[in-house]
């Protein structure tokens, strides 16, 4: 079952390796013998992945991308092993996903006349209130 990731690219089974280990935490006798925990690894430059995605990936500053570029995702929210695999997968997809949305550039814009006159007229107002605070001489 190939991740995928938009309806023209996807990660096709044999470039997803994945190894079962034994889950962190509480959970009594079960955890100490069942591996349900699922180890998923991804090397971003051996993958087929168009190029636009492997560098943006490998632009990732995510602590799950180690220096060689390969993501390494460890999943063990649930009790069985491929409810596991199929977190690990999602998450491999949400990660890849992602890295490919561009965020629009900034425009830098000035304030509007109004709004610069709108903000001096409430300081002075306020500015006055506060004139009106002082003592009183008679």
């Amino acid at each position: 079952m190939a991740v995928e990731i938009s309806s023209l690219v996807s990660i096709p089974d044999h470039e997803i390796q994945w190894s079962a280990i034994r889950a962190q935490g509480a959970g009594g006798q079960n955890v100490n013998k069942v591996s349900s925990a699922v180890h998923l690894r991804f090397d971003i430059q051996a993958s087929s992945l168009p190029a636009f995605y492997k560098e943006r990936l490998l632009a990732l500053r995510d602590s799950r991308i180690t220096e060689d570029g390969v993501v390494v995702i460890k999943a063990q929210q649930f009790r069985t092993q491929e409810k596991n695999l199929a977190d690990a997968q999602a998450r491999l997809r949400e990660l890849v996903v992602a890295a490919a949305i561009v965020q629009k550039k900034r425009r830098p814009t000035q304030p509007t006349r109004g709004s610069k006159t709108r903000r001096l007229d409430g300081k002075s107002r306020r500015g006055d209130i506060k004139a009106g605070r002082g003592k009183v001489d008679y």
